[in-house]
């Protein structure tokens, strides 16, 4: 009997071999939603046809993981905003973003109201397509919720700039705020875990790239809150996906500190050495460029890529093949469909 997508991905998880080789995009809200024919907006408050959507682009796309929210990631900001005048604009291309960053100081952080991010309501829409998309598809595929990593969240609350230079001026309010945003996001996840709705945390931490921040950077204040989430996801007895982009093969051990069940790496990170470092410690995918290679190559370039990345990462198992960061809404169908391929067809 063959493997469900679910089963797939979830013995990667555990550094084994499944049938074939695990395969899925990260997040992909961009682009599904554009194949769906809607918007970031017209979803928002729609719980029926955000789940529809998800559930539609799943067959579609054919990736093991299913990513619910993918896209919506700032209104985990938003929603603590509001009292501070701050809200979200949407874009006619892209993710919606916040209007504006709204912590200055450690006693605004105090001002914050973790309890409201259940409250907001578009939270809510996506929230609640999360559990109707488990209740359809859950068998079939890994169904989880994204969300920034809380670097990246802490970030979007001050504001990106003043949030790097503080880790050099005012380390105490990167602390504090890394911590409040792990909290929040916990917080966040917490009644979809206790529901049985989610078996996976999914987080981005762009803001925590390899071009943004330094190792010793990475581990005083990236490192601390990812362990702090997983930690207690795995205490509730689930997994969690990370993403970090840019060029970190000069951190890879601090991956494993994270206590995360996988690490999805960006197209700058020499995959072989990842390998090398990571294999039988913890499971890592990667990671081929969805501009250079994924939008820009023909489906016969693209299968080529793909199958040079398994075979220098993938051949012993404990690997996902992965784009090396969320995909264009404008990549072809046909790209796609040969990026799984590959996987499908590759069996160990």
């Amino acid at each position: 009997m063959s493997m469900t997508p679910r089963e797939t991905i979830l013995k990667a998880f555990e550094m084994g071999k499944p049938e074939r080789v695990p395969v899925t995009v990260f997040g992909g809200g961009m682009w599904s939603i554009k194949d769906f024919g809607s918007t970031f907006e017209e979803l928002a408050l729609n719980a029926e046809k955000m789940t529809d959507m998800c559930v539609t682009e799943a067959e579609r796309i054919r990736s093991d993981v299913v990513y619910v929210g993918s896209g919506y990631n700032n209104f985990h900001a938003s929603s603590l905003g509001k009292d501070f005048g701050v809200g979200i604009k949407y874009r006619e291309i892209g993710a919606p973003d916040l209007t504006a960053h709204f912590v200055h100081s450690e006693e605004d952080i105090a001002k914050l109201k973790i309890e409201d991010v259940h409250k907001d309501p578009v939270v809510k829409t996506v929230l609640e397509a999360t559990r109707r998309v488990h209740e359809k598809i859950g068998k079939k595929y890994l169904v989880t919720m994204t969300c920034w990593g809380p670097f990246t969240l802490a970030a979007r609350f001050v504001g990106e700039e003043t949030f790097m230079k503080s880790t050099f001026k005012n380390p105490a309010l990167v602390e504090r705020m890394v911590d409040f945003c792990a909290h929040l996001l916990i917080h966040l996840y917490e009644p979809l875990v206790a529901d049985g709705s989610l078996e996976c945390l999914s987080i981005a931490d762009p803001t925590a790239s390899g071009d943004l921040i330094n190792p010793k950077q990475m581990a005083r204040f990236a490192v601390p809150p990812l362990k702090k989430m997983s930690d207690w996801a795995r205490g509730k007895g689930v997994h969690t996906i990370l993403h970090i982009c840019g060029n970190t093969s000069d951190r890879l051990e601090q991956f494993i500190d994270t206590g995360c069940t996988v690490i999805f790496f960006d197209q700058k990170v020499d995959i072989a050495k990842a390998k090398e470092i990571l294999f039988g410690k913890m499971c890592f995918g990667g990671n081929v460029a969805p501009v250079h290679v994924l939008l820009n190559k023909t489906a016969a370039e693209v299968e080529q890529v793909c199958r040079e990345t398994i075979g220098l990462a993938g051949k012993d198992g404990g690997y996902v093949l992965v784009p090396g960061c969320d995909i264009p809404p404008t990549i072809p169908y046909e790209n796609l469909k040969v990026f799984h391929d590959v996987a499908f067809n590759w069996k160990y």
